[in-house]
């Protein structure tokens, strides 16, 4: 017989997607939410999400290329750190920081603990929060949509209005599904989101379990805590994070329970930050921090084997 087998450690997973596949449908999930920030802030959210993307996939060439590493650019990961890093950016952000963010994602988070699988933490939220301890001004300097005004004018966020008590000049729940409001490019638009997560669901690529758990805790601790929900829900990043960001296969857990503990943990996080911090927003913080955790949450919630006494 001349039939080569491969002997490996369970578990024995097979399937027809490759990471190229399932990037590329992440890319596709991301495009309704650009299409989406160019009709709220005009080409310059094209312009950064492509010089975001152009220097996430140059700088994994170029590492692997120095490091004498396999080239793996071609399986649209690194792309799709840049396009999530851009949509967590403002609009008006230089594109020379917006290219360090990128660089800073791949090579200093992703390619120094070994590249794709081995980072410990999402590349994107940990470079958005880089820039924005580096860069606070520009990081906090929001654009008002194109159909608000005709101007490119800036204004506050809807949880920066909340925050500071001024909810009488919030916008409508009709403009904030739509992202007619304040904030980074990519996590205005709840629609587009919406639509980005029900393909992301049609394709298999993630489960409901960790948006619903964080979108969910959000929701009702806010509501608990005398708050507005579903001005929480469709403020900030909350969508954008809960959809793109925490679903990360290698930052997140893989069983149906741990993803459910760390959406459930990323809510709390994140309404302790909104409510009782000082920064109005906490999306990013709470994911980064259950990044950290995810280890421990696999192992407390992994599945017993057959015959195991464990």
């Amino acid at each position: 017989m001349n039939e080569k087998f491969i002997i490996s450690c369970s578990p024995h997973i097979r399937g027809n997607n490759s990471t190229a596949v399932v990037m590329r449908d992440v890319l596709i999930a991301l495009l309704p939410a650009l299409l989406a920030s160019v009709w709220l802030f005009g080409m310059r959210a094209l312009m950064l999400t492509l010089v975001c993307a152009a220097f996430a996939v140059g700088s994994e060439y170029v590492f692997q290329k120095a490091s004498g590493r396999p080239i793996t650019v071609n399986d649209y990961s690194a792309a799709v750190t840049g396009v999530i890093l851009a949509f967590n950016l403002p609009s008006t952000l230089p594109y020379w920081m917006a290219a360090l963010g990128s660089v800073i994602a791949i090579v200093v988070v992703k390619q120094l603990f070994g590249g794709l699988g081995r980072n410990f933490a999402n590349p994107a939220i940990t470079a958005r929060i880089v820039l924005l301890v580096s860069f606070a001004g520009p990081m906090t300097t929001w654009a008002v949509p194109k159909p608000v005004s005709p101007d490119f004018i800036t204004g506050a966020t809807p949880l920066g209005m909340m925050a500071s008590g001024n909810v009488g000049a919030l916008p409508s729940l009709s403009q904030m599904f739509l992202g007619i409001r304040g904030g980074s490019l990519g996590e205005t638009c709840s629609a587009a989101l919406l639509l980005g997560l029900a393909y992301l669901l049609y394709r298999k690529v993630i489960t409901w379990h960790i948006p619903a758990a964080f979108v969910g805790t959000v929701a009702v601790l806010t509501a608990v805590l005398g708050e507005n929900p579903l001005y929480h829900v469709l403020s900030g990043g909350l969508l954008l994070g809960a959809v793109f960001m925490a679903t990360d296969y290698t930052t997140s857990p893989f069983t149906d329970k741990g993803k459910l503990i760390f959406g459930a943990g990323c809510g709390i996080l994140t309404v302790i930050i909104r409510v009782f911090g000082n920064y109005p927003e906490g999306v990013s913080f709470a994911i980064l921090l259950m990044n950290i955790l995810c280890p421990h949450i696999d192992n407390w919630t992994r599945n017993k084997a057959l015959g195991g006494n464990y």
